[in-house]
């Protein structure tokens, strides 16, 4: 082989390695943008994801959207976003109040000792009821206009209460009454109420709402949602001094058994204080 053949050799064999080595610098190239193309979306993606959970987190809960809506008022109630929920004969010439909060469970202890009495004495004309539901147990600190972290069974039930109501005030009453059962009351630590299912359940104890669709589907649409935060901060802001359940109310003045302010919680006791404020 002569000299000249062997440096067109080594000449052409290093232009073949010089384009190979271009070739594969491109290739190089081309997987790199790649890469930061994708690192780019990917970290786009997180940014975009974590700004919709930041958007998520700040939007407000079921609950709280609900402070500023429009109010549907069940049928049976008066006043300001029907929040007057006064039952009985016409006849009586005085009124009650009573004071609770679904998932209080002194107010289920009432209810199940003196409740019977109660409803006695409404039906015999001694006196009207005026029902003021509040939500405190949940948290909620309406006349703030807060809701609370605790949980939403006692709007959930004063919601409930008012599909209820919207069947009849008997229907209200014997629901209330089922709710404040020893069979069917939560502990106050078991948000037990905050489930429309367990409500409805609780409901078909009671003849008037006994698969009733109206009272169902007013419960699982949360139609009187709304109706229970506007009357949790009746509650919340009223002019009798009230701040715990059970309270009892006639006349502007607090019924209670002894200097220490507590509500009676007998049936001696409640046919006391009341017989007292008829007379005053």
């Amino acid at each position: 082989m002569s000299k000249r053949n062997s440096q067109a050799a080594k000449t052409a064999a290093r232009e073949r390695l010089r384009e190979e080595r271009e070739r594969q610098a491109k290739r190089d190239k081309a997987k790199r943008q790649v890469v930061v193309a994708a690192s780019v979306v990917a970290v786009l993606a997180a940014a975009g994801g974590i700004g919709y959970a930041v958007v998520q987190s700040n939007k407000p809960s079921y609950w709280e959207g609900l402070k500023d809506a429009k109010v549907v008022a069940p049928a049976n109630t008066t006043g300001t976003k029907g929040t007057d929920v006064v039952i009985g004969k016409d006849t009586a010439t005085k009124t009650l109040k009573v004071y609770e909060d679904p998932r209080c469970p002194v107010c289920a202890q009432f209810e199940q000792t003196v409740g019977a009495t109660v409803k006695k004495d409404i039906d015999d004309g001694k006196f009207k009821i005026q029902y003021v539901g509040g939500t405190f147990l949940d948290g909620d600190a309406l006349g703030k206009g807060q809701i609370g972290s605790r949980g939403e069974g006692s709007k959930n039930a004063l919601s409930a209460m008012g599909a209820a109501l919207n069947i009849s005030p008997e229907a209200f009453l014997e629901y209330k009454t089922a709710l404040y059962s020893a069979k069917y009351h939560p502990e106050e630590t078991d948000d037990k109420f905050k489930n429309d299912d367990y409500l409805i359940k609780v409901a078909d104890t009671v003849p008037a709402l006994k698969n009733n669709a109206k009272f169902q589907n007013a419960v699982k649409n949360g139609t009187y949602d709304a109706w229970a935060l506007a009357m949790s901060k009746t509650f919340d802001t009223n002019k009798d001094g009230v701040t715990g359940t059970p309270s009892f109310v006639m006349d502007g003045k607090k019924l209670t058994t002894d200097s220490q302010g507590n509500p009676p919680m007998t049936v001696a006791d409640f046919n006391r204080v009341v017989d007292a404020a008829l007379k005053g």
